[in-house]
Order: C-alpha cells, then structure tokens, then sequence
C-alpha cells in the first residue's frame, strides 16, 4: 500500500494530515502507518499459508516496542542480535519462546539471560561461540538449543555493506565447516541441535541467490541426517528489498516461491526472518526546511532532520524519495541539495531534488520505517526524533522526543 495519500492538496498518512502531525508534536519526527504494518506482515502470512513456518520479526530493522508489540500481537516471533533487543521484545509482550538469536559476538551475560528467559533458539556464528555457551549452559544445569548460521557463499547482489553470506564476511560459519562443527555440537552435552540458519544479505531483489542458499543448506540437512543429526527447523533469514526509487520489487508470495519450491514436501519447519520488508515503506521522516541557501553552484535546503537522525544516505549513499508536504506556495521549482545542520559534508538527506520550495514547508522523507530511528544518534548533542505511529485517523506518540539534559545526564565532571 502506498504509505502518503493527498486529499485536497494535503498529505496525509491514514486519515491524519502530516501538517497536524508536525503541528502537535513538532519535527523533525518518525511517522508510522499501523494499516501498512499490518498489510506487509499480512503478505508473508498468505505467501506462507499450507507450511509449517513462523515469522521472525528482525527487530534491529526497528526496535520501537510499539511496533514489536504489534507484531507480537499479530502471531510474530522475533530475530534479534543483542541482550537489548531481548528485553525490549519482553517488554512489548514477545513471547521469548518464539525468539531466535542470533549475532556474531553474544557475550556470556547475553548467553545467561536468553537462557533465563527460554528462548527458542541460539543462532551459533563461530566455534568459540559453540564452547562459550555449552559451558554457560553447564554453569545454568540447562542444555542450550542451537543452530549453526551457515554461511553458503553465495552472492546477493546487494550493497557490499550489507552482504553477508559470502566467506569474506564475518557472519556465520563456513560451509565447509560446517558439518563438523554441527559433530562437535552434538557431542557436547549442554547443548541441543535443533536446527540450521543462513541470512545472505539485505535488499534482495532478485529471488534466486536465496533460493540458491536453500538448496546448498537443504543438501547439508540431508547430509547430517544421514549421520544421524536430525534438524527440526530451517531458518532462512530475511533480506527481501523495497522500493526506495524504480527497483523492481516482487510481490512478497513471488519472492518467496523460489525457496518454497525447493523445500516443498520438507517436515522441518520454516523460520523467515524479515525486517526491512515489513517496516521500511510503512515509515517516513517529518521535516521541516529551516533555510534556503543559493549557492554559486549549489542551492541548499537546510532541514531539522539530518544524518543523526536518517544515516542512510551517509552511510550507504541510499537514496529515499522526498516530497514536499502539501501543494501550496508560489515558488519556483530548483535543484537542491537537500542536507541537515550537522558539521559534515557527509550530512545530507538527498542531492539533486527539484522541489519548489520555501522556508517553513513540510518535507516528507518516505521509507524511513527500517534502518532509521534505530540507527540514529546524537552527534551534535542533538535530541532524537518523536516517533509517532497513525491508527485511522488517530495519532498516537510512541516515543517521546528526547530533552537535551537527558544527553549527558549519565556523564559527570572530575572533582
């Protein structure tokens, strides 16, 4: 579903116009759409209707406990990559039962309060990983569930930054490894293999290269039942793209056809572990234009976002759509580059947007929902953004914008 819709010349997210947002809670800030939440987690259901599967929210996509607890409420189980993410699926009313582990350096803290909390699963990234954890198990009296992340070389044909299924990245344990290390892990006796996982990279595309990893973990499967390591689940991660610009993006049960193919007729059950797909076009960042800048060469529209609250665009260049919010004004359109306050060159937002623009309009920043919020900061010593989500033609605050004094109130000076 399309996220913005204008009435009358305003734009609005549901039923509430983003003008009266901004209004009442001031920018820059986050808006979610409850309704496109809801469709996209929906689209996994009906593609995975007739299999054994569940839905493993990745949470680090966007932690806000809001979101988690719709998806909670909605039948989610959640893939997360700390102890914090943990606590905050628990906080949101997650089932920990229905929660994979995963990350490449859990600590022994993190080790013990997963364990303490009945998680389902340990998705097990190194053979130090492996020994760590049948011995913080032994310390419990509890055997550990485990699953090896494989990693089955295979490109994703993505960003180089977030590939991570080719034997050059740090995640994950090398295929050819990998069935000695699941011998080792049945040994030993504080552990319980229980299944197997692989996640290739994020803004896939094109079906196949994980279709293709499914059919290399498919063939170990077989491999170690033979020896007698029988798995009861396949966990294939997530990483299905959007559109952010003109990609050409798969209807989700599409997407999914290629690897549902391949294990038709399996009795393990299916973990998928989507993040950016069920969240990144249900989100946009509110900003407002604090200046127009006319450069010799370049024209300048400085907004109250910038990169500590949307690192995207900095960090990988990313491109995200920006409209402006409402049709009214009497400028001239212009190219503009359009960047925040911040002290970097590198803080920009977009380059080379033709907007008619004047100072005090509404921007919208669209998908923003994965990868923002939770990846912002507060370099500057910049409080970070409200977040809002929209129910109809309701809004509600789910985070509160944060007070400066609450930037260094956990700091203090020497004596």
């Amino acid at each position: 579903m399309n996220l913005l819709n204008n009435t009358n010349g305003v734009s609005r997210v549901e039923g509430v116009a983003l003008p009266a947002i901004a209004d009442h809670f001031g920018t820059p800030c986050y808006v979610y759409s409850r309704a496109a939440l809801t469709a996209a987690y929906a689209c996994y259901q009906a593609a995975l209707v007739g299999h054994n599967a569940r839905i493993c929210y990745a949470v680090k996509a966007n932690s806000n406990i809001a979101i988690l607890n719709l998806f909670a409420r909605l039948g989610a189980g959640f893939d997360i990559v700390s102890g914090g993410e943990l606590a905050r699926v628990i906080a949101a009313g997650g089932d920990p039962a229905k929660v994979v582990f995963s990350g490449v350096a859990k600590s022994r803290a993190e080790m013990q309060q997963a364990l303490a909390a009945g998680i389902h699963c340990f998705n097990v990234e190194s053979a130090s990983e492996l020994e760590q954890l049948n011995t913080v198990a032994a310390t419990m009296g509890q055997r550990a569930p485990v699953a090896l992340r494989v990693n089955p070389n295979v490109d994703p044909k993505t960003h180089p930054y977030i590939s991570t299924g080719l034997k050059t990245a740090k995640f994950g344990v090398a295929f050819a490894t990998a069935k000695e290390l699941y011998r080792r892990a049945h040994a030993l006796p504080n552990l319980e293999v229980c299944g197997i996982a692989c996640h290739i990279g994020s803004q896939l595309l094109d079906p196949q290269p994980a279709a293709d990893a499914a059919g290399k973990v498919l063939e170990l499967v077989d491999s170690l039942a033979a020896e007698g390591i029988v798995l009861e689940h396949i966990d294939l991660g997530g990483g299905m793209g959007i559109r952010y610009r003109d990609e050409v993006v798969l209807p989700t049960a599409d997407y999914l056809a290629p690897m549902l193919e391949r294990l038709a007729g399996r009795q393990e059950m299916l973990y998928f572990e989507p993040g950016r797909s069920l969240v990144g076009n249900a989100g946009l960042l509110l900003t407002r234009v604090e200046v127009l800048k006319h450069g010799e060469e370049k024209n300048f529209a400085i907004v109250d976002a910038a990169m500590n609250d949307l690192a995207r665009p900095a960090l990988y260049d990313a491109w995200h759509e920006i409209v402006k919010v409402g049709a009214g004004g009497t400028a001239q359109p212009l190219q503009y580059e359009i960047v925040g306050p911040i002290c970097e060159s590198g803080d920009f937002l977009g380059h080379d947007r033709n907007l008619a623009l004047a100072e005090g309009d509404l921007l919208a920043i669209l998908s923003a929902g994965a990868y923002g919020m939770a990846m912002s900061s507060n370099y500057n010593t910049r409080p970070r953004a409200a977040e809002i989500m929209v129910d109809g033609e309701q809004m509600h605050l789910i985070r509160r914008r944060e007070e400066i004094a609450q930037l260094f109130a956990l700091e203090s000076v020497l004596p």
